[in-house]
């Protein structure tokens, strides 16, 4: 579930634009004083980036397709409140990226990055990441983005929840909240309905996102306008067993991440000796504290699960029960609802960590719940290239989508 190219090198260190200033929500883009109390209160913004469209561009050039782009932009790190995974709170950060258009009413992208493991590798810190670059894209097309790090990463606090369905909506519609905070101190208004995509991790995220928006109240604002997952686990169940069997690609490093973060949460294992072989059950959880980069990781580790865990965990992840089981259910069914906006799933069929499957079985549960649709291949491309294949056609689907609003 690797998200982009940078995940699997050290990241370049981050540009800062800028000075800190503290933002409280105005009533008319918060709601009550309670709420402004609570998540998506602003603690702080930091311009990160101002570009002309020509410069949105060349920054695209050689990644993303650039014929969508159309204004320059402006990109603020912001810090907010929000929730953790035991509903306690805390702070997480987010890349906010407001078009230089001149309209004062915008459509609202919600952008959710994949796996990551290293916390400065987010859109947030990391101006050449592929999460900065789909961000400047979907805002030179004239819409704000809110790019959440997710709790954990960039310069929030504590451990990432990785994958965990309540900490991963919070995160996500509170930085909507603080987004359109720093749209509403800019003059600029954002329109109820959000467009969300995201990929391999953002992709089963894209759905517990809409799914709140839709039908779980999440916000008396924000309404669901469109759904666009691209590359997503939608089978968690059957993407952990498949890394237990060694038969995706980097299956010890994306189990091992997995089997550390839900252990922190769910209590997985007593001691790292009943999940992992020596000597690496000495050394695989602090590998993964948010400070080390994935190649500081693949260093350490094997790659094969095989080599990595004990048998007897490895058969736990293949045949789940108890906790886990519990805990995975919720992640087997994160399309299993019916969407009321428009939704296009996108994978790629050369995709070696995320099995083209996974595309199907989203759009089969999606049918059988009335909404018939055929996952969209983006062609012969691996993980990371499928996310850049998808998004000019991403882009497309969201200007279609609008003409129904």
């Amino acid at each position: 579930m690797t998200s982009q190219r940078t995940r699997m090198r050290i990241a370049a260190g981050a540009a800062v634009l800028g000075s800190v200033s503290a933002l409280a929500a105005p009533a008319s883009a918060a709601g009550s004083r309670g709420e402004r109390a609570q998540g998506g209160a602003v603690v702080s913004v930091e311009q990160a980036a101002d570009l002309t469209a020509e410069e949105v561009a060349g920054q695209l050039r050689g990644e993303i397709d650039t014929s969508s782009v159309r204004h320059g932009v402006t990109a603020y790190r912001v810090t907010y409140r929000t929730t953790d995974s035991t509903g306690a709170p805390t702070t997480a950060s987010q890349l906010v990226v407001l078009p230089k258009n001149g309209a004062r009413h915008l459509t609202t992208v919600s952008w959710l990055h994949g796996t990551t493991v290293y916390r400065k590798d987010v859109a947030s810190e990391n101006p050449r990441s592929t999460d900065r670059l789909t961000a400047l894209l979907f805002a030179s097309t004239g819409r704000a983005v809110s790019a959440p790090d997710y709790v954990g990463l960039g310069s929030g606090e504590g451990f990432h929840p990785y994958g965990d369905p309540r900490a991963t909506v919070a995160a996500s519609v509170d930085g909507l909240r603080a987004a359109r905070t720093v749209a509403h101190r800019n003059g600029r208004e954002l329109k109820r309905k959000v467009q969300v995509s995201g990929f391999s991790q953002g992709g089963p995220a894209t759905m517990l996102v809409g799914r709140a928006l839709q039908q779980e109240g999440a916000d008396r604002y924000f309404r669901l306008g469109a759904l666009a997952p691209v590359s997503g686990p939608y089978n968690l169940s059957a993407f952990e067993a498949a890394a237990a069997d060694d038969k995706i690609a980097k299956s010890g490093i994306y189990l091992a991440y997995f089997a550390t973060a839900w252990n922190r949460m769910y209590g997985l294992y007593s001691s790292p000796g009943e999940a992992f072989r020596a000597p690496y059950d000495k050394k695989v959880e602090a590998l993964f504290d948010g400070h080390h980069t994935t190649g500081q990781i693949v260093g350490a580790l094997p790659a094969a699960s095989k080599d990595l865990f004990t048998e007897d965990f490895l058969n736990k992840v293949r045949k789940p029960g108890g906790v886990l089981k519990d805990r995975l259910r919720p992640l087997d069914n994160t399309c299993n609802w019916r969407p009321n906006a428009p939704i296009e799933i996108f994978h790629g069929r050369g995709d070696k960590d995320v099995d083209f499957g996974h595309a199907t079985y989203c759009a089969d549960q999606l049918a059988k719940n009335g909404v018939a649709l055929r996952p969209t291949d983006v062609g012969n491309y691996d993980h990371n290239a499928s996310v850049r294949q998808a998004l000019p056609r991403i882009v497309t689907f969201f200007d279609e989508s609008a003409k129904t609003d």
